[in-house]
Order: structure tokens, then C-alpha cells, then sequence
């Protein structure tokens, strides 16, 4: 049976001035060319720029649609359109059913009313009635988890008391759209794994479109996946394939030296910047070290999209530590068997004086960045683990 199609955006464009002033008067100007029935201008006048520039797609019933790009990409803009807060320039959004946004903290909310009458304004704002309402009123307080503060204006809320609200009203409605920013970052960590377990279960019977900078995140709850660049459309594909592509799109390598000590020179090169899934990396590292240290050891860690650290490694767990000659020093070390999944990662070095009780010489973060490739897997993890199996019955 054919899903329906509850999202569909089709050639949708809006743009901006780049200064308040302007954007007032072009505002005039069109909203008296729409009274007037004279056509607008579809052309960019002068400080005006493309927030979002002729993307088209949909997206059915059971389906959930990841939103990438860099910030300033166009995914809010769009979002918004989506949710008709502003409206195109240029092209058509149609959305069938009933829809819940979640794109901005704390939106639709009125501060002097308290949380419970606020789950009634903005119920009712999606388009239920108030008898819907009351059966799920108990369901959305007990998953805000805020029965003790349901009664107190939501202007003494704090932000992640505000997420949770906000987030318990769009996802316990049902709504048929579901529409989800980044947002959710706000929250804590046990009330974000329980929004993201109850929007998998959401994503099979409502169409959804979610927006987040985690790739692994995208990878466990979206079924495609759309990339945006300065408000254009790069791709949009089966999720892996997009995630993909955004790592491969981004340049985030900063070779900054940080720390007590800045050295008087240093290079980092890897032997290769493009590896396969379980191949072996050399990393060749030079160093000029002021007479002041006299030993040191070595440490490397791998991070990443997120900046989070994957693995490290010491050299002192191997009983090296290496001994400053007053001169350049040139070292280098192999990473085996790079069990990562496909995607961009960063290499970060540091240097620690004497032993682990020593003080932090200097660090490289992002001193270079590699590629893997060949794993079957992309997103739902950084790592692929071997595992021994045995079936017992």
C-alpha cells in the first residue's frame, strides 16, 4: 500500500537583507505589491542574499527526513517555512495533518500562563480539541517529568524544564508532522535518550523531519537524509549516504598549538589521509623543545564529527619516555588495525613533562584529520568492534 505523502516541499525559496533597514522597506515594498496584485520581485535586490534557494522533496508517512548542514546552511530558515512561521518567497510547502514543531526554545509559550495551561494553548493551536487534550494531559506531564512545577508559570521555568514541555506536548499529541531542531541538545542526558526512544517509535506512523550536528543520532532515527549548503540542496539520499557526504564536506582541521609551552617549531604529517576500514596509520611528528624540559611522553588521541574522543593511547603505557637533546626531535608511531567506522576523523597530540604526574607541555588539537572508508557501517557508532559469537540452543 502506497504511505501518503504528509510533507512536500516543491521548489521553495526565501531570501533576506543583510541590514534591518533594508529588510523593512523591501518588506513595505512587497507586502504593497501583494495588496496591489503587481508582481514581486523574484530577483535579489541590493544586501539581499538566498536563505534558502529551490529545494524540493517529501516526505511520506513512516518515513523521517535528517536535515544536515553547517551553520548558516538554511535549515532553520527552512524549518520555518515548513512550519509557517514565515512564507516563501518562491515556491509551495504543503503539510497534511496535523503538526507538532519543536524549533525554537521556549516558542509558542506564553510566560505568564503556567505549564498546564500551556499544553492546552498549544494542543489546541495543532488542532486538537479540548477532549483530546484532557485524555493526554497526564501522559505529557509525567513525560515532561514536571508534576511538581505544571502549575507555575513558564516564565520561572528553566530552559530544559522548557524542553521538556515543549517536546512532551508535540511528541504525546501524535501529531501526523513532527518537526524537531536541535533543540533537544538543551535537555539532559536521560531525557534526551527518552525523547529520541519515543521519536523512533513516532517516526513509524507520522512523517518527521529532524535536525541535529550528531551524525550517530541521524543515523539511528532518520531513513533519508537531506544536505544543505548557503541554502541549496547538495543531496538528499538514503541517510548513510548523505551522512557521508557532509563528513566529507567538512574542513575542520585547526593545527593549533595550546599550552604552557609553545614549541619553537613542530610538524605533523600522516602517511596517508585516506585510509581503509582496519588498515594501519603512521604518524610522523617532529618537535623543538626549549632546554627547559627535560623528558617527556607522548600521547595521541582520535576524535570524531563531535569532537569526542574515540581512543588514545600513551607512550608510557609501552615504557617510552623520550629525552629532550636540545634538539629537533622526530618521532614516529603506527596505529593499527583502525577499527573506525566510514567517515572524518582528528588526530590530536599532546606532550606531558616527565611522567603522568607531570604538567601538560603542549597539545595539538585537530593537528591533522583522516578518512576511513570500506566499513560496512557509517553511523550508528564510531567503532566496529570484533566480537566472538557462539549460538548455546
Amino acid at each position: 500500500m502506497e504511505k501518503d505523502v504528509l510533507i512536500k516541499a516543491e521548489h521553495v525559496s526565501k531570501k533576506f537583507a543583510k541590514n534591518l533597514k533594508k529588510s523593512l522597506f523591501y518588506g513595505v515594498q512587497d507586502l504593497i505589491s501583494g495588496i496591489s496584485g503587481r508582481t514581486q520581485h523574484n530577483d535579489l535586490r541590493k544586501d539581499e542574499f538566498w536563505a534558502v534557494k529551490d529545494i524540493s522533496f517529501e516526505v511520506k508517512r513512516g518515513e523521517c527526513l535528517g536535515l544536515i548542514g553547517h551553520n548558516g546552511a538554511g535549515k532553520s530558515t527552512l524549518l520555518k517555512i515548513l512550519n509557517g512561521l514565515i512564507a516563501p518567497d518562491e515556491g509551495t510547502v504543503t503539510i497534511k495533518g496535523k503538526i507538532g514543531a519543536l524549533i525554537e526554545l521556549g516558542a509558542g509559550f506564553n510566560p505568564i500562563l503556567s505549564g498546564r495551561e500551556n499544553i492546552y494553548n498549544n494542543a489546541a493551536v495543532i488542532g486538537f480539541i479540548k477532549k483530546e487534550i484532557d485524555e493526554k494531559l497526564d501522559a505529557i506531564i509525567a513525560f515532561a517529568e514536571l508534576e511538581e512545577f505544571i502549575d507555575m508559570p513558564v516564565q520561572n521555568y528553566s530552559s530544559g524544564m522548557k524542553v521538556r514541555l515543549g517536546f512532551a506536548i508535540a511528541a504525546q499529541m501524535e501529531p501526523d508532522v513532527l518537526i524537531i531542531d536541535e533543540v533537544l541538545a538543551v535537555g539532559d542526558a536521560n531525557f534526551r535518550a527518552k525523547c529520541f526512544n519515543k521519536m523512533s517509535e513516532l517516526s513509524k506512523r507520522c512523517a518527521m523531519i529532524f535536525v541535529s550536528h550528531s551524525m550517530p543520532l541521524l543515523g539511528r532515527i532518520c531513513s533519508s537524509g537531506l544536505l544543505m549548503r548557503k541554502g541549496e540542496l547538495l543531496i538528499i539520499d538514503e541517510i548513510n549516504e548523505v551522512i557521508h557526504n557532509y563528513m566529507m564536506d567538512q574542513d575542520l582541521s585547526i593545527e593549533n598549538a595550546v599550552g604552557d609551552i609553545i614549541p619553537e617549531y613542530y610538524n605533523i604529517k600522516l602517511s596517508r589521509n585516506q585510509i581503509r576500514y582496519m588498515e594501519e596509520l603512521e604518524v610522523d611528528f617532529s618537535i623543538l623543545l626549549p632546554n627547559s624540559i627535560k623528558k617527556f611522553i607522548l600521547h595521541y588521541s582520535i576524535l570524531d564529527q563531535e569532537m569526542k574522543t574515540i581512543y588514545q593511547a600513551f607512550s608510557l603505557t609501552d615504557d617510552l619516555i623520550f629525552e629532550n637533546k636540545n634538539k629537533e626531535i622526530r618521532i614516529k608511531f603506527l596505529i593499527e588495525n583502525i577499527d573506525l567506522t566510514n567517515g572524518k576523523y582528528f588526530l590530536n597530540i599532546g606532550l606531558i613533562e616527565n611522567d603522568f604526574k607531570g604538567k601538560n607541555i603542549c597539545r595539538f588539537d585537530g593537528a591533522e584529520s583522516f578518512i576511513v572508508s570500506g566499513s560496512k557501517y557509517n553511523s550508528f557508532g564510531s567503532i566496529v568492534k570484533k566480537t566472538k559469537w557462539e549460538v548455546i540452543s
